[in-house]
């Protein structure tokens, strides 16, 4: 994947070592607390989700997930339960009896983890009074006009109500609340100006100040320390939610954030350097064979393709088996997630492919919730011609098939004259006509609700990028979230992310909370034009490599995954507990060392194998996906390919004692 904004590393000696006493888990009660808690808005839902299984391993039914309810998610993604945990249960029972509407169940991810969910509406009418308490707490007051402020001031008030009553019923055990971002900061506020005995941590994926710099086209990272805070925010007016998110840093025992570069923005925004830097990993699923996620690769590749043939309708006049996929995904923000320079990019990258009268097309995805009606009309007749024609194609097909079986059982030899009548070729006829279509295939796939403004139309319209005949590049606005249940691209995001050859992300404004990059664009030190060029760059020089270029990058990128594996990047998470826990039990709990890990040295092995880069092996011109190169099979041994890789793996994760619960070898989980 590609990945934007560059880092400066100034160690590469291997992951950090550190000890830390065991703790006893079936003491403890662990809370995670969270806006996305089956709630999916953006990558705190995929860093939560993911984790899940990690967590729950180690604590079992100690571990507690805390979100907002919403019906839909709620029939779709939690199945009800009563709580085995008596302090737990009790909460629910008494909050419910005093008019909240809390449900309680396990969410239905890997890892089944608990989770209590708030019913935000039905608590509204409370909504001044806690306006009153956090006035109290910490002399932030919230405008009755920003819904989303009191929405989390609502939430964050029956966090806090909850974590009161559990640690009243606790019957002895020690509680610990980590709190996601400033959604869910007042909870944290609120818990400690009452003076709860609980361990707390607060975590910011990205600061609200940073987003907002970014989006107004700030040079943003080269300046942290002449920015004027308070000013900032007031101008923007979101003055009240910097404030709320600035009070949940300073009142959490344990401040962590999810990169190095993070760690300093937060530092010069919010006034506090993080105590550990937790960075984000992934569940790795491994796979007995290589060829398995291979053959997962080209499943996938299918479903998109057949997505493809349906939205070009009338103008499939490219090769699919000589077609790239291309994707970028995430909020809708159009200038901090790089949606602006990749666009450029394209552009740029289709005049290359055009001069240099490629056969290669790329096919691009923006997935990128934005407000819409409904599914584009045209959109959904593209993929019903699509069904029409493979329903008339079968039929045919077992009418052929039923003849010639019979010509063959009789001894003869079919009259292939005979084998279709006129019906079937007036059929036939019928269906190439209805594949005509006057208009070119749209750019969206929705009805958006404000198509004349949006950025990516209104950019696509400039640099002309309208899915022509000769367009070598083809772009596809998909503005929702992918789902299986789609009737339009039924397909998960994961499932999505394996059909495709290459995901995008050159962002601007960049915490570094997920998709770590393979190829960096540097836009720090570069100019806007300059970043552009270099990813045109990359993105055409991987056009440029044969299928079996791709499949090597592939199988090394797998291979290199257990680097981001939860397995071992949940280890930051396991330090900082134990290090809350000291701060807020001092007298219970002890670290050897307050120093916390951070992740300077962490090192990324990059094996010495072709190709390095997507121009690295590239060949002089564009070509088939199936071309092959025999000096390639001399110069690569997979093998060989194989044993280095693992050789580097090994070597960055000497952590020492594993910090508490089970300790697990290298290997040893089983997905």
């Amino acid at each position: 994947m590609l990945r934007g904004r560059s880092l400066s590393v100034t160690s590469l000696t291997g992951l950090p070592q550190w000890e830390v006493e065991e703790l006893p888990v079936e003491d403890l009660l662990l809370f995670e607390v969270a806006w996305e808690v089956t709630n999916k808005v953006g990558g705190i839902y995929t860093v939560i989700q993911t984790k899940a299984r990690t967590t729950a391993d180690e604590w079992g039914d100690n571990y507690f997930l805390i979100g907002p309810y919403f019906e839909q998610n709620m029939k779709t993604q939690v199945e009800k339960c009563e709580p085995a945990n008596d302090a737990v249960r009790r909460a629910v029972d008494i909050m419910n009896k005093h008019g909240c509407q809390v449900h309680f169940g396990r969410w239905l991810i890997e890892g089944s983890p608990y989770v209590v969910l708030f019913d935000i509406g039905f608590s509204a009418w409370n909504l001044d009074r806690w306006k009153g308490d956090l006035w109290e707490a910490c002399s932030v007051g919230i405008p009755y006009h920003d819904r989303e402020a009191n929405d989390m001031l609502i939430f964050g008030s029956l966090t806090a109500w909850f974590l009161k009553e559990v640690t009243d019923h606790a019957d002895g055990k020690h509680v610990i609340a980590q709190f996601h971002e400033w959604q869910a900061g007042t909870g944290l506020i609120l818990s400690r100006a009452r003076n709860l005995p609980i361990a707390t941590i607060f975590t910011t994926h990205a600061t609200l100040l940073g987003r907002y710099l970014c989006a107004a086209n700030i040079d943003f990272y080269n300046h942290l320390d002449k920015f004027n805070i308070d000013k900032e925010a007031g101008e923007r007016q979101i003055y009240h939610r910097y404030c709320m998110e600035r009070a949940s840093v300073h009142c959490a025992h344990v401040f962590t954030t999810v990169s190095e570069i993070t760690a300093v923005e937060a530092e010069h925004m919010l006034k506090r350097k993080p105590d550990v830097v937790t960075p984000n990993g992934l569940n790795v699923k491994k796979f007995s064979a290589m060829h398995e996620f291979q053959n997962l690769h080209a499943m996938y590749k299918a479903r998109i393709q057949e997505f493809v043939r349906g939205h070009f309708y009338g103008h499939l006049d490219f090769d699919l088996e000589k077609t790239l996929f291309f994707f970028i995904a995430g909020r809708y923000e159009f200038s901090n997630k790089g949606a602006d320079i990749f666009l450029e990019s394209l552009s740029r990258l289709n005049f290359l492919l055009r001069m240099h009268k490629s056969d290669v097309t790329v096919v691009v995805f923006f997935i990128m919730p934005a407000k819409t009606n409904n599914f584009n009309v045209e959109t959904l007749k593209g993929q019903a011609v699509r069904k029409q024609l493979w329903d008339i194609a079968h039929s045919v097909k077992e009418k052929f098939g039923k003849k010639l079986y019979d010509a063959l059982l009789r001894g003869e030899m079919p009259d292939m004259n005979n084998i279709l009548d006129r019906d079937d070729l007036t059929i036939m006829k019928r269906a190439i006509f209805s594949t005509q279509r006057q208009s070119l295939p749209p750019v969206t796939t929705h009805n958006m609700m404000d198509d004349s403004t949006d950025p990516i139309l209104s950019t696509i319209r400039r640099i002309g990028l309208f899915n022509s005949r000769t367009d070598r590049v083809k772009v596809i606005l998909h503005p929702e979230f992918l789902s299986s249940t789609s009737p339009l691209l039924p397909m998960d995001y994961e499932e999505f992310v394996r059909g495709c050859h290459l995901g995008v992300f050159p962002s601007y404004y960049e915490p570094w909370g997920y998709t770590p990059g393979i190829y960096i664009v540097d836009r720090r030190f570069r100019s806007p034009d300059d970043s552009c060029n270099q990813l045109t760059k990359f993105l055409y020089g991987f056009c440029k490599q044969s299928r079996r270029q791709r499949i090597i990058q592939r199988n090394r990128t797998e291979r290199l995954s257990d680097l981001l594996d939860w397995r071992y990047l949940g280890r930051y998470y396991q330090h900082a507990r134990h290090l809350t826990l000291s701060r807020a039990f001092p007298d219970k709990f002890h670290v050897e060392s307050t120093s916390p890990p951070t992740t300077e040295g962490f090192k990324y092995p990059r094996p010495s194998s072709v190709p390095p880069s997507p121009t690295g092996s590239q060949v002089s011109s564009p070509q088939s996906s199936d071309v092959e190169d025999e000096d390639e099979d001399e110069r690569y041994n997979e093998e060989e390919e194989a044993e280095r890789d693992r050789l580097n793996i090994k070597s960055p994760f000497s952590l020492g004692q594993v910090p508490y619960g089970k300790k697990k070898l290298h290997g040893e989980y089983k997905n």
